[in-house]
């Protein structure tokens, strides 16, 4: 089912948000005029990853150091082995929307 996350033009380059659905939490961010969404959910630990430093479109898990590719969600270093589930994303008049699993 496609979810609205938030208008286009609410986050500026570089910026991101997290939301929560009945199943799963979801980080969206706006990269080079891109928006791309992965779990909220490091495949280490399971902890959150969103507020992990981002440089350029990959993003370092705060807790132990693991980075991923936020355009895919790929694995790029451990200790995280395994890919974070990537989202498709759209913009349907306007609003930013993320195809969450059901």
């Amino acid at each position: 089912m496609w979810m609205d996350a938030c208008k286009e033009g609410d986050l500026s380059d570089g910026e991101h948000l997290t939301l929560s659905c009945t199943n799963i939490r979801v980080a969206l961010f706006f990269v080079n005029g891109t928006y791309y969404a992965i779990e909220d959910t490091c495949t280490h630990d399971g902890a959150e990853i969103a507020t992990g430093k981002v440089v350029g479109t990959e993003i370092t898990c705060p807790r132990h150091g693991a980075r991923f590719c936020i355009k895919t969600g790929k694995s790029i270093t451990p200790p995280a082995y395994e890919d974070i589930l990537s989202l498709p994303t759209r913009i349907i008049d306007y609003s930013v929307q993320i195809l969450i699993p059901e």
